[in-house]
C-alpha cells in the first residue's frame, strides 16, 4: 500500500508565482541560473542555486553557499514571497506540453514506503549527490522541490482529478524559455482529501520517475531526524517527503542520446565494419534519421544518418534489462567497439535529452566537438515498471521526462 498524506504547502501569492517559480536545480548550472535570475530577487534560483549571491566561480557546495540558501529562504518568508496554507491540502499540478496535458497529485510520500523499497527506484543514486541534496534539506527542513513519482493509473482518482480541474486553478502560466503550460489546483474539501488517502492505500507501490536523488536524501534526513528525536511517534512532518504523483497511463519517456568524442582509433569503415557484425545498417543520407522502433538507432557520423537494427538473436527478450536498447547499445557500441567502459565516468561520452531534438547531436557532431550521434528509441512506461517490479536497476542515462516539474509552485516544511 502507498501511504500519502496532506500537507500545510509554503506557497507564493497567486501574483508572484512567475516570478517565484523556475527549473529544477539539476537541469542547469550556476551560470545559467544566474542568467535566468538577473534582475528577479524572487527567483527560487536564489534558494535552489544560491550559489548565483555570491561571485562567479563559487563552489556551489561549500557551507556558505548551502547556509545562503536557509537564509534565502526565511527572507522569502519574510517579505510574503512564500506562505503557508493554514490547512493541511493536497494539490493538482497538470502540465501541458505539445497540446497535451497530464494531471499530477501533489502529495507526502511516506519515508517508511521508500526504505521498504514500496516506492520503487530504476536508477542508482551517488553518495555525493544524495549529500548535496541532504544538506540542502537539513538546512531549509524543508523539501523545497517536488520528486516526480507514477502511480498505476485508477479510475476513481482520474474522476476525482476531473472534476477539481473543471474548477478555476489558482495558478496558470506559462513558463518562459520551453513554453510549456503549468497549473494549479487546490484540494481542500475534507471528504476528497479523505478519498484520495485511502485509493492511495490500495496502490501497491510507487514509482519514481524523476529525483533519485532527492527521494534518497529526503528519506535519510527523516531517518536522521527519527534518531535525533527521542520522542519520536512516526507522525511528524520529517515522516513523509513532497512528491507530485502522475498516473502511469498519462506519462511518455523520450528518447536520452548519445555523443562520442572519438572512434577508438578506428576508421569510419573499420568502425562500421564491427558493427555490421551484431546490426543490420542502412545508409540514410544527410536527412536526420530518428529511430522508429526498438532496437532500430540511428548513427550519425562523417555527416551522414545511418538506420541500425539489431540482428535477431543478440539480445534476451526474457531479460527486463539486456531487452533494453541502452543495454543493447552501451555493450555492443559504446563497450565492444568504442571501449567505454562506465557510462557514469568516462569523459568521451555525453549525453542529450531528446528535448532538444536530434538536430541537436548533428550540431555537436559537425562542429567537431563530437566524432559521432547515437540516438535511441525510448523506453517504455511498462519497462521501466517491470524493470523496478523485479528489483532491477536500469543502466545510466536511459530515461528522460519531460516536461520537468516546475519548482516554486509548493514546499513542504518538515516541521
Amino acid at each position: 500500500m502507498a501511504i500519502i498524506k496532506p500537507f500545510k504547502g509554503i506557497r507564493p501569492p497567486q501574483n508572484l508565482v512567475e516570478k517565484v517559480a523556475s527549473r529544477p536545480y539539476d537541469v542547469l548550472n550556476s551560470e545559467e541560473a544566474r542568467t535566468e535570475a538577473v534582475g528577479n530577487p524572487l527567483s527560487l534560483y536564489h534558494i535552489i542555486k544560491p550559489e548565483i549571491d555570491f561571485e562567479p566561480g563559487t563552489e556551489e557546495h561549500t557551507e556558505k553557499v548551502y547556509s545562503k540558501a536557509a537564509e534565502n529562504f526565511a527572507k522569502f518568508r519574510n517579505e510574503g514571497w512564500l506562505v503557508q496554507d493554514e490547512v493541511e491540502k493536497y494539490y493538482v499540478y497538470a502540465q501541458t506540453m505539445n497540446g497535451k496535458t497530464q494531471y499530477g497529485l501533489v502529495v507526502c510520500a511516506n519515508v517508511d514506503d521508500y526504505l521498504n523499497e514500496n516506492i520503487k527506484k530504476h536508477e542508482l543514486t551517488r553518495c555525493d549527490k544524495e549529500e548535496d541534496r541532504m544538506k540542502h534539506v537539513r538546512v531549509n527542513n524543508a523539501n523545497i522541490e517536488p520528486v516526480f513519482f507514477a502511480y498505476p493509473h485508477q479510475s476513481e482518482l482520474d474522476a476525482i482529478v476531473a472534476k477539481i480541474v473543471k474548477e478555476k486553478p489558482i495558478y496558470d502560466f506559462i513558463a518562459p524559455g520551453d513554453g510549456f503550460g503549468h497549473h494549479f489546483w487546490i484540494i481542500d474539501d475534507k471528504i476528497t482529501i479523505s478519498r484520495i488517502t485511502e485509493l492511495f492505500a490500495k496502490i501497491p507501490s510507487l514509482y519514481i520517475a524523476d529525483g533519485h536523488h532527492r527521494s534518497a536524501a529526503a528519506a535519510l534526513v527523516g531517518v536522521e531526524k527519527r534518531t535525533q528525536n527521542p520522542n519520536h511517534n512516526g507522525n511528524e512532518e520529517y515522516n513523509y517527503f513532497m512528491a507530485v504523483c502522475f498516473p502511469d497511463n498519462q506519462l511518455n519517456i523520450i528518447d536520452y542520446n548519445r555523443l562520442v568524442k572519438d572512434l577508438n582509433n578506428l576508421s569510419d569503415e573499420d568502425f562500421l565494419a564491427k558493427l555490421a557484425l551484431n546490426f543490420n545498417i542502412e545508409l540514410k543520407g544527410v536527412e536526420i534519421y530518428k529511430p522508429n522502433k526498438l532496437h532500430n538507432f540511428s548513427l550519425y557520423l562523417s555527416g551522414k544518418w545511418y538506420s541500425l537494427t539489431a540482428k535477431t538473436g543478440i539480445y534476451n527478450d526474457n531479460d527486463p534489462i539486456g531487452v533494453l536498447d541502452v543495454t543493447i547499445s552501451s555493450n555492443l557500441i559504446l563497450d565492444e567497439i568504442l571501449g567505454i567502459k562506465d557510462l557514469r565516468s568516462d569523459k568521451r561520452i555525453d549525453f542529450v535529452g531528446g528535448i532538444r531534438g536530434l538536430s541537436e547531436l548533428q550540431r555537436r557532431v559537425d562542429n567537431g566537438e563530437m566524432r559521432l550521434a547515437l540516438a535511441l528509441y525510448p523506453v517504455s512506461m511498462k519497462q521501466l515498471i517491470d524493470i523496478a517490479d523485479t528489483g532491477n536497476i536500469m543502466p545510466p542515462k536511459t530515461t528522460w521526462f519531460e516536461p520537468k516539474l516546475r519548482s516554486g509552485l509548493v514546499i513542504h516544511e518538515l516541521i
